[in-house]
């Protein structure tokens, strides 16, 4: 309410107490609003994005006449005061609806500053919109028809619903409709406040001013060499956000779009966004001026770990992962006890049908250890699912490469790694000498470890050679592979022929995931042997018997788990309510 009274004064920067105190070398965000104006409107990211951005709001208060050119100049001089304190660092602005095309029109007048624009719903597409076709038909008799006007505004601005449901939609604990009816009957007076941010000659000023913005940002677009991230709501009821989205990455290079289908205009304000979170894994935020893998890298917050559907109980029922490590004196145990408190760590695993296993592995160590593991990925094996890649890289996966590799063992990681690569997630053969040596240099604990019950969780129904049967799926695979490396380059015959492709399972339902970490390899002190090549292939057949030792060890304990079945676990949990703890066989 403070917000939206008139104190005379000009347009303003605010940083939301909640923000707090960011991380150091922690970039700048300037918040650019719509044209509410008021500043308010990341109040449910203001805390996650405090913690590794120093947030600055621009508040435009109600009675403010500043035209489109002076807040411009505004934002800009704050640009170029940033720039000139710290010319090494990126500086975000994040552009909702009219900030978007303000954010734009800043971009555009200075292309070399590093500048990250997130656009949540950019009005450039204002033209186009039916807001200002409304606009339009109710200025022929404005006194008559502006009450229609405000009306149609604060009902379709946004999905109120989705605004409600904010702090209650956690997976594992959706609102009921008592609680939702609650909490829609005490927030009744804030929808009236909205009305209140809109008087007559107020509404009237910012959308020409939305209008101008629109009009300037497009005459520039050409001009403009920041990095964008659009947020494109689906059920924008105010602009085609999806198609403007699209229409601006064909005409700026670096350009980025996530799309929320079921959100609308006022996408920040909504659940099912988790603004942060997007903005990780689209590699979108850097510290300096090009982005680090390792270093950019923000592990993931106790509320991201909750909302993962993964951590949802159905999901954990179905694939009932159990885990169990070995000790130093050979004592198999259930749990990672067995695994080292302190790093590098570099785990090893043994080849599974399509890496199914590494988010269930990489939640546990979560949970239990309370350490993030890094899955080394091949780049061009992210899954078609944006869901899935986006979870991947949420909690951990990073892109394989000698130099990401050492970065993580001088930073004392844990680290997740099929040897050779992508070629072992889908079955093809590679070479860990590289690998190796390069652990031994830098005195990494080596674990191998097995994972059996993919085979009987998922059913593989059509491999490459049934994909080249259909053309329709043959087509996809030629389209999916234009411009990627062939993994298989290199080796003989047909196989060096055979495109990278993603064999297609169907769920059953009648077992459940087995882990077995092996028993510690410790290299450090080795550091003076690591080019012998006998220690190196001793140490590599050591980590291939622990494969076959300790897969035919699960493959014979899992008939002795009486609660191997879905049902069995099911009833349980239903006895005793706890995921963490439903039995397995006897070590």
């Amino acid at each position: 309410m403070d917000l939206i009274k008139s104190d005379g004064g000009p347009p303003r920067w605010f940083c939301p107490v909640s923000c707090g105190k960011p991380l150091s070398d922690s970039p700048v965000l300037l918040y650019l609003p719509g044209i509410d104006g008021t500043g308010a409107g990341l109040v449910v990211h203001e805390k996650a994005l405090g913690k590794v951005f120093h947030v600055q709001c621009l508040h435009i208060p109600v009675w403010d006449r500043t035209p489109l050119k002076g807040l411009i100049e505004f934002v800009e001089e704050t640009v170029r005061i940033e720039h000139t304190l710290s010319p090494n660092k990126p500086i975000y602005i994040l552009g909702e609806s009219f900030g978007g095309a303000l954010a734009l029109s800043v971009a555009a007048r200075n292309p070399t500053i590093d500048l990250i624009l997130v656009l949540a719903n950019p009005a450039t597409s204002y033209q186009r919109s039916y807001l200002h076709a409304i606009n339009g038909i109710v200025n022929l008799r404005p006194n008559e028809l502006y009450g229609i006007k405000r009306f149609l505004m604060t009902n379709l601005m946004g999905d109120y619903l989705k605004m409600e449901i904010v702090g209650m939609d956690g997976p594992n604990d959706s609102p009921s409709f008592l609680q939702l009816f609650r909490r829609c009957v005490e927030d009744l007076p804030l929808f009236h406040l909205m009305l209140n941010i809109f008087p007559k000659e107020t509404l009237e000023w910012r959308l020409k001013l939305a209008e101008l913005a629109a009009d300037y940002a497009n005459s520039r677009l050409f001009a403009i060499t920041a990095q964008l991230l659009i947020l494109a709501s689906g059920k924008d009821m105010f602009l085609p956000s999806i198609n403007e989205a699209h229409r601006l990455s064909r005409i700026i290079k670096r350009c980025k779009i996530r799309v929320f289908e079921d959100n609308g205009h006022t996408i920040l304000l909504e659940s099912g966004v988790q603004l942060l979170s997007t903005i990780k894994t689209t590699h979108t935020y850097r510290r300096f001026s090009k982005h680090d893998h390792v270093e950019d890298f923000l592990p993931p917050s106790i509320t991201e770990f909750k909302k993962t559907p993964m951590e949802t109980w159905c999901y954990r029922l179905f694939t009932g992962a159990t885990m169990f490590s070995t000790m130093e004196d050979g004592k198999i145990v259930r749990g990672l006890e067995g695994i080292p408190d302190e790093g590098p760590v570099l785990i090893v695993s043994n080849r599974t049908l399509r890496g199914f296993e590494i988010i269930s592995f990489a939640l546990e160590f979560l949970r239990e250890k309370g350490v993030v593991v890094h899955a080394l990925t091949h780049p061009e094996t992210v899954p078609f699912n944006f869901e899935d890649d986006y979870i991947m890289k949420l909690f951990g996966a990073i892109s394989i490469s000698a130099k990401n590799l050492l970065k993580l063992l001088l930073r004392k990681s844990y680290i997740l790694l099929y040897p050779g690569g992508a070629r072992d997630i889908f079955h093809r053969k590679g070479s860990p000498q590289e690998l190796l040596r390069m652990s031994v240099k830098y005195g990494a604990t080596i674990i191998p470890f097995v994972v059996v019950g993919e085979d009987e969780i998922s059913e593989l129904i059509v491999d490459y050679e049934k994909i080249k049967r259909f053309s329709f799926l043959h087509q996809m695979v030629n389209e999916f592979n234009q411009g990627k490396t062939n993994l298989r380059k290199g080796m003989s015959e047909e196989i060096s022929k055979q495109e990278l492709h993603f064999p297609i399972l169907l769920p059953k339902i009648h077992s459940r995931l087995y882990y077995l970490f092996a028993k510690p390899i410790k290299t450090k002190g080795n550091e003076n042997i690591l080019h012998d090549k006998d220690y190196l292939q001793k140490l590599y057949s050591q980590i291939n018997c622990d494969f076959e030792e300790h897969t035919n060890y699960l493959l014979k304990k899992r008939e002795e788990d009486p609660y191997r079945g879905l049902v069995e676990r099911f009833f349980w949990l239903m006895t005793y309510g706890s995921l963490d703890q439903i039995p397995s066989f006897d070590q």
